[in-house]
């Protein structure tokens, strides 16, 4: 049984000349890098930036599963 491709959770929309990425989750300043959501994303979409952890938009299928397991709160869908 051949799988089902699951849709990113980001699209590229045009804003008058400009083309932006929106993505489903965002990691805030609130992010302590715990590591807590990057071991429970499925599709390993969660990767270290600079001062807090980072979700790659290309990779991000919306599943939530990071939102639930982060201490502090610092995951949203946008």
């Amino acid at each position: 049984m051949a799988r089902r491709a699951i849709p990113p959770a980001h699209a590229l929309i045009n804003i008058g000349n400009e083309r932006k990425t929106i993505m489903a989750h965002v990691i805030s300043d609130d992010c302590v890098k715990c590591g807590a959501c990057k071991e429970t994303c499925p599709c390993e979409a969660i990767g270290d930036g600079d001062t807090k952890l980072v979700v790659d938009p290309a990779k991000c299928v919306d599943c939530g599963a990071c939102e639930g397991v982060c201490p502090t709160g610092a995951i949203k869908a946008e």
